[in-house]
C-alpha cells in the first residue's frame, strides 16, 4: 500500500475498492453511514453535554466538598485542559485505528469517567473523573466530523452537519437546564449517574452499528511532538482559563501564556520538518488555505461567546435577580431548543445557497444578541432576558453548521482528519477565552462599582453589561469576517473527483 501521497491511509487501491463496493450495495452502504452517524451523533452529544453540566451545580459542590469558587472551576479548566491536550493527537489517531476501535475506546473512557464522577468522595477523585471524560470526548469530536466529510455526499454534506451541529452548540446550551432540573429534585451525583445508562446503551449500539473496514495504516508518532503539542495547548488554554487571576496578582496565568506559546511556535516548526518524513502529528498545511482560517477563526470566536455567554447569564440571574436554579435552567432552554430546530433547516439551506446568505445574517443577530443582552438590570421582565437569549441563540445556529462546514469542505480529502483536529482544537481554546475573557470583564466591572460606591447588587449589574459589551464587540467582528466567507465548491475538489484532483490540491496548498 502506498502512502506517500495519501496521509489517511487510503491507497488509490483502497478507494476504488471502497467505491466499487458502494457501486454493487448502494443501499446498504447508505444505512452502513446513517448508522454509524448516528452512533456517533449521540454519543457526541451526551460527551459535550458535560462540559457546561456543571455550572449550575457549582454551588452544591463547593459546598459538600469546601472548596471555593476558583478551586471548584478547575471542574470545568480541567476539561477543557483535558480536550485541548488529546484533539490535536487526533489527526494521528484517524489514521492509526478504525472508527469502530477509537469508538469504543472513547466511550468506554467517557463510562469510567462517569462512573467515577459518581462516587468521587474527595473533590481531586471528581477533578480526575472529568479529564478522564474529557479524554473520550476528546476523541468523538474530530471522529464525528470527519466521518461526515469521507462519508456523505457534498450535496448533503451541509444538512448532515447541521445535525451535527445540534451535538456542538445545542449541547452545551441545554446543559444547564438538565442540571437545574436533576438538582432540584435530587443531588449533584445523579446529573452523572443518569447519563451512565444512557452511556452504556449508546456503546451497545455503536459497536453493533459500526461497521469498518481495514482503512488505515501504520502512521508513526512522534513523542517529543505530542509532549509538545501538550505544553503548548495546555499553557494557552490554562493561561486564557486564569485570567482573572491576574486581578489578584497572580503571575501563573502569564508563565504559562508564555511557556505554551513558546513550546507552540516550537511544535510549528517540528511539524513542518516531520511532513516531509511522513510522521506528522498535526498537519498544519489546512492554514494555507483562506477559507479554514476564516471559518475556523470564527467558529474559535463563536464557542467563546457561546460558552462565555451561558456562564454569565447563571451568575446574573441567581446573584442579581434571585432567580432559583431551577428557574434558571428552564429560562436557558428556549435558547438551546432553537439553536437545535434550526440547525438542520440552516444545513439544508446551505446545501442550496452556499454559506455567505446565512453567514451574514447570522452574524448580525449574534452580535444583536450581545448588544441586548448588555443592556439588562434588575428589574428586566424574565421573558425579556429569554429573549435576548433566543436571539442570540438564532445568530449562533445561523452561524455554526455553515462555518464548520465551509472549513472543512474547503480541504483536500486528505486533510480532512487533521483539519477536523485543528477546528475541534480552537473551538476548546475559543472557549476557554470567552469564558475567561467574559467572566474577568464581569469581575472587573462588578469589583469598580463597588469601589464606586454601589451596593453588590448594582456592582454585579454593572459588570454585567460590561462583560455583554465584551460580547458585543466580538460580535462586531463576526460581521466584518463574515463578508469574506467565500463558497468551498469552488476551493476544494469533491472526495469522488479522483485521487488527481485531491494531490493537486495539495500541491497548490504546499505552493
Amino acid at each position: 500500500m502506498t502512502h506517500s501521497t495519501h496521509p489517511e491511509g487510503l491507497s488509490p487501491e483502497t478507494e476504488t475498492a471502497s467505491a466499487a463496493a458502494r457501486a454493487i450495495d448502494p443501499e446498504r452502504a447508505t444505512k452502513g453511514v446513517a448508522a454509524t452517524i448516528t452512533a456517533l451523533v449521540l454519543s457526541a452529544m451526551i460527551m459535550i453535554l458535560n462540559e457546561t453540566v456543571l455550572s449550575v451545580a457549582l454551588p452544591n459542590l463547593m459546598s459538600d466538598f469546601h472548596v471555593d469558587a476558583t478551586t471548584a472551576q478547575w471542574l470545568t479548566t480541567g476539561f477543557l485542559l483535558t480536550m485541548s491536550v488529546v484533539i490535536p493527537t487526533t489527526g494521528f489517531l484517524l489514521q492509526r485505528f478504525t472508527t469502530r476501535r477509537l469508538f469504543a475506546v472513547a466511550l468506554l473512557m467517557f463510562i469510567l469517567g462517569t462512573v467515577l464522577a459518581t462516587i468521587a468522595p474527595t473533590f481531586s477523585v471528581l477533578l480526575l473523573a472529568r479529564i478522564v471524560q474529557a479524554g473520550g470526548t476528546a476523541i468523538i469530536l474530530p471522529l464525528l466530523m470527519t466521518t461526515t466529510l469521507t462519508s456523505v455526499p457534498v450535496a448533503y454534506r451541509g444538512t448532515i452537519m447541521g445535525l451535527n451541529a445540534i451535538v456542538i452548540s445545542v449541547a452545551p446550551a441545554i446543559g444547564p437546564t438538565l442540571s437545574g432540573l436533576v438538582l432540584n429534585a435530587l443531588n449533584w451525583r445523579w446529573v452523572f449517574g443518569l447519563m451512565i445508562p444512557v452511556a452504556v446503551i449508546v456503546f451497545i449500539v455503536g459497536i453493533i452499528a459500526i461497521r469498518t473496514s481495514g482503512e488505515v495504516r501504520k502512521a508513526p508518532l512522534d513523542v517529543l511532538s505530542v509532549v509538545l503539542s501538550a505544553v503548548a495547548f495546555g499553557g494557552i488554554v490554562y493561561a486564557l482559563s486564569s485570567i482573572g487571576e491576574l486581578i489578584h496578582g497572580a503571575w501563573a496565568p502569564i508563565a504559562a501564556l508564555v511557556i505554551g506559546a513558546v513550546a507552540l511556535a516550537v511544535f510549528i516548526s517540528r511539524q513542518s520538518a516531520l511532513r516531509s518524513r511522513g510522521a506528522v502529528l498535526l498537519d498544519l498545511r489546512p492554514f494555507a488555505v483562506h477559507n479554514f482560517r476564516l471559518a475556523a477563526s470564527m467558529l474559535m470566536l463563536l464557542m467563546g461567546t457561546l460558552l462565555g455567554t451561558v456562564m454569565v447569564i447563571p451568575i446574573f440571574l441567581q446573584n442579581g435577580m434571585g432567580v432559583s436554579v431551577l428557574t434558571i435552567g428552564l429560562l436557558l432552554l428556549p435558547g438551546g431548543l432553537v439553536q437545535g430546530i434550526i440547525s438542520p433547516v440552516i444545513g439544508r439551506l446551505y446545501d442550496k445557497v452556499g454559506p455567505r446568505p446565512v453567514v451574514i445574517p447570522g452574524a448580525i443577530m449574534l452580535a444583536a444578541g450581545q448588544w441586548w443582552l448588555s443592556t439588562v438590570q434588575v428589574d428586566t421582565p424574565l421573558g425579556l432576558i429569554v429573549a435576548m437569549h433566543v436571539v442570540f441563540s438564532i445568530g449562533f445556529g445561523m452561524l455554526m453548521t455553515p462555518l464548520m462546514t465551509t472549513a472543512l469542505s474547503s480541504l483536500p480529502r486528505e486533510l480532512y482528519g487533521h483539519g477536523s483536529a485543528i477546528v475541534n482544537t480552537l473551538q476548546q481554546l475559543g472557549g476557554a477565552s470567552g469564558t475567561a475573557i467574559l467572566i474577568a470583564t464581569m469581575t472587573v466591572g462588578t469589583t469598580l462599582a463597588a469601589a464606586a460606591g454601589l451596593d453588590s447588587v448594582e456592582s454585579l449589574v454593572s459588570g454585567t453589561e460590561k462583560a455583554f459589551f465584551v460580547g458585543g464587540i466580538l460580535g462586531l467582528v463576526a460581521v466584518v469576517c463574515s463578508f469574506f466567507v467565500k463558497n468551498p465548491a469552488a476551493a476544494a475538489p469533491a472526495p469522488e473527483a479522483g485521487a488527481d484532483a485531491g494531490a493537486k490540491r495539495l500541491a497548490d496548498i504546499d505552493a
